[in-house]
């Protein structure tokens, strides 16, 4: 059985997909401050210091009006639809970011396929040898 698990757990795909897992979080890590710390803060300056995630709906009458969202959700119930206009922000550069990123790589995946291009020795060669096949044998 050990022998079996070596086998399993050294197979090149699992490795594979550990190292993708682990470059995933790491990109995950990167995208997510990139959002936090550069995207956000722009589109906070662009819509004048809005901030989304303090805006709620307070579905309790012990939640006064007016306080942060964090300390709303301490006192009662509320509605934070604020939280969720942030995160679906989040998740649209995020997208976004992503979608860069993968179609740079399909772009340079695509050039390194193209074959390339016959030597001019090559196809001098080839036009002779066509020459030389279509002279009228004696």
């Amino acid at each position: 059985m050990l022998e079996e698990f070596k086998k399993f757990a050294l197979r090149g795909n699992v490795v594979d997909l550990a190292v993708g897992v682990i470059i995933g979080a790491a990109f995950g890590a990167i995208v997510t401050s990139a959002v936090q710390d550069l995207f956000m803060p722009v589109i906070g300056a662009v819509t004048g210091g809005l901030d989304f995630s303090n805006y709620y709906l307070p579905l309790s009458a012990k939640v006064q009006s007016g306080m942060a969202y964090a300390e709303a959700k301490k006192q009662g119930a509320v509605l934070g639809y604020g939280q969720f206009i942030t995160v679906a922000l989040n998740f649209m550069i995020v997208a976004f970011v992503l979608f860069m990123v993968i179609r740079a790589m399909n772009k340079l995946q695509k050039a390194e396929e193209k074959k390339p291009e016959t030597p001019a020795d090559v196809k001098l060669l080839g036009e002779i040898r066509d020459i030389l096949a279509a002279r009228p044998k004696l």
